[in-house]
């Protein structure tokens, strides 16, 4: 049977089982045409009791410019993380059918998100804070849950939509950080230049399967990018958009016109 996403109460329970299990790799057997089905009633992957879930737009604002507006800006970053994890798992388990590399590549990604989490975990941790001090939000989610039922629509808007805007969003982030020359944001800054480096790998990934699935369904990748944007209201880029990033990421010229049309 093909993997299934480790469900545990505890955050970093399932970032270590993801590493573990991306550390036995080489001997899991995948079976690539098994279905596995939701046990009845599961809405949300495991998670801990907190942080409290609220809808984005109850979110307040995240200013660098004081210690505890850093560290509600590094835990919304760590609350991303943690959901990447669930987002490369559900990848893993929900879509059948695929090539032997698709499910070892989303493997990948879930460690490296688990990485990242703990990564951020431990900064916090250190400047007196943690994981749940703070609400977050479930956007992420939200669109894997959106996008369950259609490969094609997953690839194109979870990794090369969602997980895109970060490597727009992250040079900012970093630049106010450095603005305030204070110790905690300055190694902050150094997370987050691992975290961009791994994450244009990611949004790679998803440009490749979303581009092999379009070849196979005879679709062009670019007209129905497109349209998935608009029937799924997907979120736009907000500038700028990092060009580089993109490019390295695999996004073609003509693909990054549309989406600074869109801007």
């Amino acid at each position: 049977m093909r993997l299934a996403s480790p469900v545990c109460g505890r955050c970093r329970g399932k970032s270590a089982l993801t590493l573990a299990m991306y550390a036995q790799r080489a001997t899991i057997s995948i079976a690539p045409q098994a279905l596995l089905v939701l046990p009845e009633g599961t809405v949300l992957p495991g998670h801990p009791a907190k942080p409290e879930l609220k809808v984005h737009t109850a979110m307040g604002r995240r200013s660098p410019a004081t210690a505890e507006g850093r560290a509600i800006l590094l835990h919304a970053i760590a609350h991303i993380e943690f959901n990447a994890i669930n987002l490369a798992l559900d990848a893993i388990w929900r879509f059948g059918g695929m090539p032997e590399a698709f499910y070892q590549d989303w493997l990948q990604v879930a460690a490296e998100e688990a990485k990242h989490f703990r990564l951020l975990r431990t900064h916090l941790r250190k400047w007196g804070h943690d994981y749940g001090d703070y609400p977050a939000h479930q956007g992420l989610w939200t669109m894997c849950e959106k996008t369950a039922d259609d490969i094609v629509a997953r690839m194109a808007l979870v990794p090369r939509t969602l997980e895109a805007r970060g490597l727009d969003a992250t040079p900012q982030i970093q630049a106010k950080l450095q603005q305030t020359s204070a110790e905690d944001a300055l190694e902050a800054v150094a997370i987050l230049d691992i975290i961009l480096r791994e994450e244009v790998g990611h949004v790679a990934i998803g440009n490749h399967w979303y581009r092999q699935l379009c070849a196979q369904r005879n679709l062009d990748p670019e007209q129905h990018y497109s349209w998935l944007v608009s029937h799924y209201e997907a979120p736009r880029p907000r500038p700028p958009i990092n060009m580089a990033a993109r490019l390295q990421a695999g996004f073609s010229a003509s693909e990054l016109d549309w989406l600074q049309g869109q801007l």
